[in-house]
C-alpha cells in the first residue's frame, strides 16, 4: 500500500499534470508523468512475496521478571533466493527487530534475539512481521509469518524460609498424599502394642506374618500460608511499589509451598491461588500471580483479612499506608501474623502479636526474613 508520501506524490502528480494540460505548458505535465511512474514502481516493487516458513521457539517459555529469555526463529525459505532483511517480531507492546540473512531457495536459517522481561504478564510474541518498501518510500507492504506464542513473565522471587508456625502439626513431616487439614493419614504399619484401638488391625497382614499388626495413622493436617496482597490502584501511586509487592508475595508462597505446605493467595477481590502441599505448588502459584494486576474494588486488605480462614501463619503485602492497627485485631486466629510494607514514607511500630518488615528491595526482605523465626 502507498505510504502518506507516495499517497502525497501521487496527488500532486496528478494535480500537476492537470494544470500542465489545462494551461498548456508540458514541463509540468512531464514531471507529474514522472512522478506517477515513480508511484507505479514503488508498487511493484512491493509486490513480490517471499515464500517464508517460520517457526518459532522461546526458551524459556517461563522466566522471572528481569531475567534473559531469548526467541529462536527457524526460517526457511519456500521460493527463490531471497536477500538479506529486516523483520520486527511483536513482544507485547514493544517490537523487536530481526535480522535476517540471504536465504537460497529451500535453505534455513536460525536467528535468536533477546526478549524483553522488564514488565510481569502474558507477553505475545509474534508473528513476525517483514515489511517491504521502496528506496523511496512511496510504498510499504507488510507480510506476517509464523503462529504467535506467548512468553509467561512471573514475578522475581528471593528465596525465603518457611515461617514457624509454633505448633506441632505434623508427626513425621509433609505427606504426600495432600489429604485435607485435621484428617488421619496411613503412614506404616507396626506391631501392635496394648493400648491400640482394634479397628486399626490390617488383618491380612497380622494373617501373612503371623503378629497382630495395626495401621499407624498420623495427623496429616499442615500449618497453612496465607498471603493477602493489597491490590487496590489507589494504594499505588508508583507501578513499581505495586510490582515489588507482588515480588514479595511470590517469594512468600513459592517458600512456603517449595517446603511442602499448604498456601493460599488473596486479594481485596477474591482469592488468587490456593495449594495443598504438592510438589508442583510452585510452579502454580508463580503462574496465578503473573495476572495479578491492581485492580479497583471496594475490597480492602483489611476486609480480605478478615474473610481468611482462621490457623497457620498470615502475610499481609500493603503499602506504606496499611492500617496495622486493624490488621493486628485478626493475630489470635492465627499462630503468626507479619505485615510487609513497600517503600513506607515513614517507620512504624508493630502492634503487640504482630511483626513489621519495612523494605525498599527483594534484597532488604530477604535480609530481614530470618529475624522473624527469633521472636514472635
Amino acid at each position: 500500500m502507498l505510504t502518506p508520501l507516495g499517497w502525497g506524490t501521487a496527488a500532486g502528480s496528478a494535480a500537476l499534470y492537470a494544470a500542465g494540460w489545462w494551461l498548456g505548458y508540458p514541463e509540468p505535465a512531464g514531471l507529474a508523468l514522472a512522478g506517477l511512474a515513480a508511484v507505479a514502481v514503488a508498487i511493484g516493487w512491493t509486490l513480490p512475496r517471499p515464500r517464508l516458513e517460520v517457526r518459532r521457539e522461546i526458551t524459556p517459555l517461563r522466566v522471572g521478571r528481569g531475567e534473559p529469555a531469548v526467541g529462536v526463529l527457524h526460517v526457511t525459505n519456500k521460493g527463490r533466493g531471497v536477500r538479506a532483511l529486516t523483520a520486527h517480531d511483536a513482544a507485547g507492546s514493544t517490537t523487536v527487530a530481526v535480522d535476517v540473512p540471504r536465504l537460497r531457495a529451500g535453505g534455513t536459517r536460525t536467528v535468536t534475539y533477546r526478549l524483553p522481561t522488564g514488565r510481569r504478564g502474558e507477553i505475545p510474541v509474534g508473528p513476525l512481521r517483514l515489511v517491504r518498501a521502496d528506496p523511496l518510500e512511496l510504498a510499504r507492504r507488510v507480510r506476517e509469518y509464523g503462529a504467535p506464542q506467548t512468553l509467561l513473565v512471573r514475578p522475581r522471587t528471593v528465596p525465603l524460609a518457611l515461617l514457624p508456625s509454633g505448633r506441632a502439626h505434623h508427626l513425621d513431616g509433609p505427606t504426600s498424599d495432600r489429604s485435607p487439614a485435621g484428617t488421619a493419614t496411613f503412614h506404616a504399619l507396626r506391631e501392635y502394642v496394648i493400648g491400640d484401638e482394634m479397628r486399626h488391625v490390617h488383618w491380612k497382614s497380622s494373617a501373612r506374618t503371623g503378629t497382630l499388626m495395626v495401621r499407624q495413622l498420623v495427623d496429616a493436617s499442615l500449618p497453612t500460608t496465607t498471603v493477602v496482597l493489597e491490590a487496590r490502584p489507589e494504594q499505588w501511586p508508583e507501578p513499581d511499589d505495586f510490582e515489588l509487592a507482588v515480588d514479595a508475595a511470590a517469594s512468600v508462597a513459592a517458600g512456603a509451598a517449595g517446603a511442602g505446605f499448604p498456601v493460599r493467595i488473596r486479594t481485596g477481590n477474591g482469592p488468587v491461588a490456593e495449594t495443598r502441599g504438592g510438589p508442583d505448588d510452585a510452579e502454580v502459584l508463580l503462574d496465578r500471580l503473573t495476572r495479578v494486576a491492581p485492580e479497583p474494588g471496594p475490597g480492602s486488605v483489611v476486609e480480605a483479612v478478615r474473610r481468611v480462614r482462621a490457623g497457620g501463619s498470615l502475610v499481609v503485602v500493603a503499602s506504606g499506608g496499611a492500617d496495622l492497627g486493624r490488621i493486628a485485631a485478626v493475630r489470635k486466629r492465627f499462630d503468626r501474623v507479619v505485615v510487609l510494607r513497600v517503600r513506607p514514607d515513614r517507620p512504624a511500630s508493630a502492634p503487640p502479636g504482630m511483626q513489621l518488615i519495612d523494605f525498599a528491595d527483594l534484597d532488604a526482605l530477604a535480609a530481614s526474613w530470618p529475624l522473624l523465626g527469633r521472636s514472635r
